[in-house]
């Protein structure tokens, strides 16, 4: 099977994750693409391929004859999709981008001024959605490369390797892909997640990650006696956000820059839910973020007194380049293989996060590789035929 073959099946299956179950995995869904990838990993050849219980898939191929002594290196790929944008009956197709406006068969139009990255690809062939789904190449597009490089492999026995572990994971959109990672069983020395964007990025530094839940406690009464008595849990809730630095938000940072990021927010006056999360590249930095929200809540006691406001801060990951920078040879390897197939290596820190992040912290260095999709988690979220 081809590789965009693979791909397109790969998106027809629903693996959307859930921020709101507490099942393992957290869709039963993405079990059936597991399944399938199982059985597909057996048909190809490689060995002891299985789905667990909780949805993770294990698959490898056996090192070469005077390879068996090498280090076995991991390949791994996330096969659930983001809960961010509608992930059901995806309905791709590949069109010849010859530049300008490029409008979608469901009405979207993707324009260059505002989606930079098409201008790279004007004369090639792109997947794209219909704009009404995402297209789930975050990570579809990195299960599709690495059970195409297996099959090759297989294929090609001439070329010589040690062991490869193959390890597919469920909810890492979730921020739960490793909870359950068989680190012990999948037996590599170190790894790499194929979970990137654009070709030719490798990454090995990220966001550190913590997630807030701010619960405001209000005390209601009809508002025409309400003068003196009321604190509307949802008014002072508001007053908690505009504390917080106005343009220290996604939409005006980038790089290295961190933010706090608004996720959701309900209420009424007696009770309101702000959920945030906070991301900062230096831990430092990201210490001082959690701190604020913890000094605005208790300005805000202070001011409306004991218990008004709760502050929830749980921390989610950590920047891997801690757990990375003693195995260096793995990014250097890394670009030494993207310069031979005529790629330009670009190092660029992660603005998010990945299940290698987590893997890293559990004793598997586990840098990242490009899939090369692009604007991903959205209905514009697109893959160029030649990046695949």
């Amino acid at each position: 099977m081809n590789i965009v073959d693979r791909f397109l099946k790969y998106v027809s299956y629903d693996t959307q994750s859930s921020e709101e179950s507490d099942t393992i995995p957290t869709t039963d869904k993405q079990k059936v693409l597991g399944a399938e990838l199982a059985r597909e990993m057996t048909e190809i050849g490689l060995h002891g391929a299985h789905m667990d219980e909780y949805g993770y898939v294990y698959g490898f191929l056996p090192a070469t004859a005077g390879k068996e002594g090498v280090p076995t290196l991991g390949l791994i790929a996330h096969m659930d999709t983001a809960p961010d944008a509608p992930g059901a009956n995806v309905k791709p197709s590949i069109v010849r981008y010859e530049g300008g406006d490029l409008k979608l068969a469901g009405g979207p139009v993707m324009r260059p001024a505002e989606f930079e990255s098409l201008s790279k690809y004007v004369g090639q062939d792109l997947i794209v959605t219909d704009g009404t789904t995402l297209l789930g190449a975050d990570d579809k597009a990195g299960v599709a490369e690495i059970m195409t490089a297996m099959e090759y492999l297989i294929a090609h026995p001439d070329i010589p390797h040690g062991r490869i572990a193959v390890g597919i994971t469920p909810d890492e959109e979730v921020g739960s892909g490793a909870d359950h990672f068989d680190v012990e069983g999948f037996g590599a020395s170190a790894a790499y997640t194929v979970d990137g964007g654009e070709l030719g990025e490798l990454e090995y530094e990220n966001f550190n990650a913590a997630a807030a839940k701010i619960t405001v406690h209000g005390f209601n009464i009809h508002p025409g006696s309400a003068k003196d008595k009321m604190r509307n849990a949802a008014l002072m809730a508001m007053e908690f956000n505009a504390m917080l630095p106005p343009a220290e938000t996604p939409s005006h940072t980038d790089g290295y820059e961190g933010f706090y990021h608004l996720t959701g927010m309900k209420g009424d006056e007696t009770r309101a839910v702000l959920t945030y999360i906070i991301r900062d590249h230096d831990r430092a930095k990201f210490e001082h973020r959690k701190a604020r929200m913890e000094a605005i809540a208790a300005y805000l006691n202070g001011k409306y007194g004991p218990g008004t406001v709760e502050a929830e801060l749980r921390d989610s990951y950590y920047n891997m380049r801690e757990k990375i920078e003693p195995h260096m040879y793995l990014i250097h390897r890394a670009r030494a293989a993207f310069e031979k197939a005529g790629v330009q290596a670009v190092e660029v820190p992660i603005r998010g996060g990945t299940d290698g992040v987590r893997l890293s912290y559990m004793g598997l260095p586990c840098p990242n590789l490009s899939t090369g999709g692009v604007n991903f988690h959205g209905v514009m979220e697109y893959i160029p035929v030649r990046s695949l």
